[in-house]
């Protein structure tokens, strides 16, 4: 083999080399990247799981031997779907009264009201378990306020605890809607409504009202009304002063609402936890909604149920 030869087998040689180096260099790249995206996709994975999930402390662990109070908060409008729903606090009061540690439950509540249909279903809930358990004691803790429906569970309590300045009350029942009939008028707009059942109609807010439709109205609204009020005086008994206006569906401040016996006393979480129960540490059974429940609860089927809500509203508000 002449030298020419030679260099043409060393240049063969030496490109095939520099394509074999190549190759295992993309190789590894690749191999790097592949590594790299997945565990991308495995935190990715992880969060979701983590959002999913609930990992918050368990309640039934002892703290110190001593015990401790159970809280259960209920924020905001009490109804169905929402964060005050009976869905989403009986099951922490079912949890706070099978915990053994336990030594009082307290009720933390800031609501305007809500659907008497859920404050029910809650009241309901802790009288049962209030008769399974008891020796626990339940404390209602009013902060901002405490109307209407969110009244409605805090006296299913043994004690309510008020500020000052709390607001507290609202023993009332209302519907409210909206009437369009004269706003078509002026559009030049004709309302056309197909019903099987003289009622079927009733209190529809494009159509006049009908004299009938208004008191039917009203007699639910009584019947519901005496409802709320034979709780109330269930739950409070011979602290109440019957003032004629106590069932009026005024509010009142958290001075004022102990002078008429809707409340006991001042007091925060705190200092009933310590003062009262004895069991300083306090430990929060509220039911959490995780990331995909928040979400669903965001953009799912409820928007639908505002629009209905929007047209025609009852509860105790």
């Amino acid at each position: 083999m002449d030298s020419s030869d030679k260099r043409e087998t060393n240049w063969e040689r030496g490109v095939l080399e520099r394509l074999a180096l190549e190759t295992v260099a993309e190789q590894r790249r690749r191999r790097r990247w592949g590594i790299f995206f997945k565990l991308l996709g495995f935190a990715y994975l992880s969060f979701i799981i983590y959002m999913l999930g609930d990992w918050s402390e368990p309640a039934e662990r002892l703290a110190d031997g001593k015990g401790y109070t159970a809280l259960v908060s209920i924020n905001g409008v009490i109804d169905a779907g929402g964060e005050a729903s009976a869905e989403q606090i009986i099951p922490a009061l079912q949890g706070a009264f099978a915990d053994q540690a336990v030594r009082g439950v307290v009720l933390r509540v800031n609501s305007p009201g809500g659907s008497p249909v859920q404050a029910g279903m809650i009241n309901d809930e802790i009288a049962r378990l209030r008769a399974k358990r008891p020796d626990l004691p339940v404390a209602a803790v009013v902060e901002d306020m405490c109307a209407s429906g969110g009244y409605y569970v805090a006296v299913a309590a043994d004690r309510i605890y008020v500020d000052k300045a709390s607001l507290v009350g609202s023993i009332g029942v209302l519907m409210d809607s909206f009437g369009f009939v004269g706003t078509m008028e002026k559009l030049g707009i004709e309302r056309r409504l197909l019903a099987a059942g003289t009622s079927k109609g009733f209190l529809d807010p494009f159509s006049p009202q009908r004299e009938g439709d208004v008191a039917h109205a009203r007699t639910l609204l009584a019947d519901i009304h005496q409802q709320f009020i034979e709780v109330v005086r269930k739950g409070r008994g011979d602290r109440l002063r019957e003032v004629p206006e106590l069932f009026s569906g005024l509010v009142w401040t958290g001075a004022r609402s102990i002078e008429l016996g809707l409340a006991d006393d001042f007091g925060t979480v705190e200092s009933v936890a310590r003062d009262v129960f004895k069991a300083e540490e306090v430990r929060d059974f509220t039911q959490k909604r995780n990331f995909a429940e928040r979400f669903a609860q965001r953009f799912g089927a409820d928007m639908a149920e505002s629009a209905i809500d929007a047209l025609t509203r009852i509860g105790l508000r």
